[in-house]
Formats: C-alpha cells, sequence, structure tokens
C-alpha cells in the first residue's frame, strides 16, 4: 500500500510558512560578513549536534560538547557519548555536501547517514547502516513504559521503499518545509534500525531541507527547540496516532519549532549588521581584529567575560586581559561585577 500522509494545511501553518519564507527573503538578501556567517554556522553545528544527542540521552553539557567538537579532550566523559556527538557532525557535514543537489532521496543515502551516525558506539549493538531484524519498541526514560511498537521487521523494507518513493515524487509538489516535518514523522515511525532512528529522522528532516534550497545558510538547529521541552517534542509526535494517524498537530508544531528559529537567526543577523555599524564608527579606536570580535559578540550577546573572550579570540588569558583593559580604557566597554563575577558590556554611550 503506497504511503499518503494526511494532514490538513491550517490557518497556523500557514503562518508560521509565511513567517519562514520572509526569513528566508532576508537571508538570501542580507549582506553578512563571510567570517560571521562561518561563526554562526559553526555554533549552529554544535548545538544541533549536542541537543540533538542530548535528546536521545547522552549526559554531555553545552560546555564539554563545544570542547569536544573543538579538538579538546574533556575528562570523565562516557566514551559513546563523546563518539555519538563527534558522529552527529560528521553526519551533519555529510548531508551539508547535498545542497542544492538533485539527487533523489535513497535508502542507501538513509543508510550511509545511519552508519555515519552510530559506527562505534556501544559496541556496534545499532548494527550501522542494516534494517533491523528484530521487534524494537520505545519506552519512556523515565517510566520504561512502552509507548509505541512499531512495524514488524518484515515490514520495514516495503515501508522505507515506499516512503522513500513519496519523498521524491512530492519534494517539489509539498511545501519543502511541510516535506521535511512529514519525512521526520514517518522515519520515527517506521523505526527502520534498530538504534539512532530519532537522530537519523532529524538529519533526513535537514538534508530534505538542504537539497530543496531551504538551508537557510545552515543556521538554524532545530533540536535545540525539541531539547528545551522534551515532552512537548514526544507529545507531538504521540498526537498522529492517537488521531488516526493524521499529522496536523505534529505539522503545527514542526513549523512552529523551525518558525521560532528562522525569527532567532533573523534577530542575530539584525545585531550583527548593527555590530558592523558599531565597529566602523570606532575607527578612530583603532581597534585591532579580536577587539572588533569582542564588540561583536557584545552587540549579539549582551555581555563577556574573560573566558569567553579567550575562547572567541582564541587566546591566553593575559592577551585577552589586555584586550579588554585596551577597550575598557577607550571608553567602547565597562566592567561590571568583581573578581570571579567580573563581566563587561557596551558602553552606556554607544549608541546601538
Amino acid at each position: 500500500m503506497p504511503f499518503k500522509p494526511k494532514f490538513t494545511i491550517t490557518p497556523k501553518i500557514n503562518r508560521a510558512v509565511v513567517e519562514i519564507e520572509r526569513v528566508r527573503g532576508f537571508l538570501e538578501a542580507v549582506k553578512l560578513k563571510d567570517d560571521w556567517i562561518s561563526d554562526m554556522q559553526k555554533q549552529a553545528l554544535i548545538l544541533e549536534s549536542h541537543h540533538s544527542t542530548h535528546i536521545e540521552g547522552t549526559a554531555l553539557n553545552l560546555e564539554q560538547a563545544q570542547e569536544i567538537l573543538s579538538g579538546r579532550k574533556v575528562k570523565g566523559v562516557s566514551h559513546d557519548d563523546e563518539k555519538e556527538l563527534l558522529n552527529y557532525k560528521k553526519a551533519m557535514d555529510f548531508i551539508s555536501k547535498y545542497l542544492g543537489r538533485d539527487d533523489p532521496v535513497s535508502e542507501g543515502l538513509v543508510r550511509e547517514l545511519h552508519k555515519i551516525l552510530v559506527r562505534g558506539v556501544r559496541g556496534g549493538e545499532a548494527q550501522p547502516g542494516a534494517y533491523r531484524k528484530i521487534q524494537n519498541y520505545v519506552a519512556n526514560s523515565r517510566t520504561k513504559e512502552i509507548i509505541y511498537t512499531p512495524p514488524t521487521p518484515l515490514e520495514v523494507p516495503h515501508l522505507m521503499g515506499e516512503f522513500v518513493k513519496w519523498i521524491n515524487e512530492n519534494i517539489e509538489e509539498v511545501s519543502p518545509v511541510l516535506t521535511a516535518g512529514i519525512a521526520q514523522f514517518q522515519f520515527v515511525h517506521i523505526h527502520p534500525f534498530v538504534d539512532g532512528n530519532g537522530r537519523t529522522a532529524r538529519l533526513l528532516s535537514s538534508l530534505i531541507l538542504y537539497k530543496t534550497g531551504y538551508d537557510f545558510k545552515r543556521l538554524f538547529t532545530i533540536s535545540e527547540y525539541y531539547d528545551k521541552d522534551r515532552p512537548a517534542y514526544y507529545h507531538a509526535i504521540q498526537s498522529v496516532r492517537k488521531n488516526r494517524m493524521d499529522m496536523t498537530v505534529w505539522l503545527e508544531y514542526f513549523v512552529e519549532g523551525l518558525r521560532a528559529q528562522m525569527k532567532e537567526i533573523q534577530s542575530k543577523g539584525r545585531k550583527i549588521i548593527s555590530a558592523d555599524k558599531i565597529v566602523s564608527q570606532l575607527e578612530d579606536k583603532e581597534l585591532n581584529d579580536r577587539q572588533a570580535r569582542i564588540v561583536h559578540h557584545l552587540v549579539v550577546h549582551g555581555k563577556i567575560t574573560n573566558e569567553e573572550c579567550q575562547k572567541i579570540c582564541t587566546s591566553i588569558r593575559r592577551t585577552a586581559t589586555r584586550d579588554l583593559s585596551s577597550l575598557v580604557q577607550k571608553g567602547v566597554i565597562q566592567m561590571k561585577g568583581r573578581l570571579k563575577g567580573a563581566y563587561y558590556v557596551l558602553s552606556e554611550d554607544l549608541k546601538i
């Protein structure tokens, strides 16, 4: 039986899609410097990798994830957690190769994505790239109660074949945003692999957006939205099964998450434009490149500590202290707090 998703395009979905399109237009038209785009992409990659693996149970906090993805060793973390995080980054790099490409979404591509995600993790129990041969179950992580029983292993190859066929036939007919949302749910519903289905589903959703020109400069981190309120995420997924496989409530949730991400990106983009203007207004202050980066960070994030300064400027503590002190003397920033609690903000005399 062919896969045919059931859903209604409600006013809520329509409004969110219209806003997403507006931000897409903004991102295509806005002129942001390549180095700022690159920095934002790196941060988005860290956030997406961290939050998507965190949803699935890794115990890493964001700071640990940043350190690991920067190539540094972090003591006291699980090898499997570290490997899952690094694998997710590799998978994100993999789907980035498909930006704007016309290649069809194939089962082979999905299997390869899964291989990258679970290779070398938890003793190879996830069977990288192989459809499951056993019945699996989705359980509540807290109570261990079974909340969903996926299709039998015998059904998986047929369901995946029909699912992938639908994606390729409808990727241009249905809004790419809705196609991505439908694909994410249906993949989780089939649950074709022993493990790693949630991560693969979220990556497949991003892959569809990337292929259809909805990559939003690779700045969105949809998993961050899910991870902030996991009960709402699980409830939205379960709503489909509770409503006789009608995906409307799930799609409302999905497009709202993407809309929220897009508005955040737009806000950050506007702040960076403001930061460029402020830096250009400070030409007489003779800021060095590191100090310009500090000003940019302050416009976007509001405050900075010495430790944060060292990270964004890739400098040692002494250099960071010197740069911050120089900016204070020039009247560009001011210090708040004392000792270990000290941080810096832009001078009140600057107009943002």
